[in-house]
Order: C-alpha cells, then structure tokens, then sequence
C-alpha cells in the first residue's frame, strides 16, 4: 500500500489543503493520506490559533474523501512536533508500505534544518508539492517535485476575514466554516 503523509497546522484546514492533498493522491497513485496536525511546528513561532480539539474536530468535518485519513499522532506526544518521530512510528506501525512525506516548497527550503533530516529519506519517500510554475531549488534527497493545482487561499487569511466577520464558506469546506462560526475561533477579542 502506498500512503501519503501530509503534516501541518491546519489552523484551520481548508480548501487548499483538499485540493492539493486531492491532487497529489490521485498522481501519486495513494491508497491513502494522513493528514497529521502537529502540536507544535518547530519552525513555526507563536502557537497556534486553534486549540488542537477545535482543529481536530475541523479536520474532521473537512476529510470527506474517503482516501483520507485524520492521524492525531503528534497531538497525542509532547512538543514539538518533529517529522522523523511521525515517519518512525508510522514504519513501525505500517512495515510493508511505501510513505510518501508530501511537504510544500517553502517546507522543503527549510528540509536540511530538519530535526534528523539526513534519516528522513529512509523513512519515506519525500514529494514537494509546488505551484505551475513556481522555481524549486534543487535538494538533495528529494524523491519527486510534483505541481498541483494552484490555490491562492491560506489559513492567515481565513483567520483574518473570520476575525473582521466575513464570510469564509469560499476559502474552507462549508461545515468548517459552520463551525469557526458557531465556535467564534478567530475572532477578534478571542
């Protein structure tokens, strides 16, 4: 079986997260994709907006597509959150697969600072996912660079228009936007 691992804040999940993760499940030829929030971002400062219940439950309500799969491995340890210990328990649990770590482009710029990075490729096949169009350093150890669909959304942005009361159902799956709505996440004074 060939699984995808797709880590991140997910602070919240939106439609450019399904769309990408769609995209490269279908070229990548994925039985299925583990979507893996993370507790703490090691490159990532400040936090996170949401706690990790409210983006669990968002996750939730987002993965209708049945190749995917909510992996809550890294809010299960302690902080931070590094790819290596997620890749290792995720050999161990599934010996005979082929895991296929798919990051961004901005991701795999910071890839040589990674917690143990030289150990990744033997974990997992590592696929940058980039923009038509976009320039990719060349990086060692890198299995694929693979375009996928362009989707100029971001989770900064869904939190900003949540914040000012603006409508989101264009940016994230309409249950998720139900959802920062009923639970007032993003909102300013919050």
């Amino acid at each position: 079986m060939r699984r995808g691992i797709f880590g991140g804040s997910f602070d919240p999940v939106h439609l450019g997260h399904l769309v990408v993760a769609a995209a490269a499940a279908d070229r990548l030829l994925l039985e299925s994709v583990h979507f893996v929030p993370a507790r703490e971002q090691p490159f990532k400062a400040g936090g996170h907006a949401a706690s990790p219940e409210d983006r669990v439950a968002m996750l939730e309500l987002a993965l209708a597509d049945e190749r995917f799969v909510l992996d809550t491995r890294e809010l299960d340890r302690e902080a931070p959150s590094y790819t290596v210990d997620t890749l290792r328990a995720l050999r161990a649990e599934f010996p005979a697969d082929e895991l296929c770590l798919m990051i961004g482009a901005d991701a795999a710029r910071d890839l040589p600072e990674w917690r143990e990075a030289e150990a990744i490729p033997a974990l997992a096949r590592i696929i940058v996912l980039t923009r038509p169009g976009a320039e990719m350093p060349g990086l060692e150890k890198v299995g694929e660079i693979l375009e996928v669909p362009r989707v100029d959304v971001s989770a900064t942005e869904v939190r900003e228009r949540a914040g000012r009361g603006e409508p989101i159902d264009d940016l994230v799956p309409l249950a998720v936007a139900e959802y920062i709505e009923s639970h007032r996440l993003y909102s300013a004074g919050d």
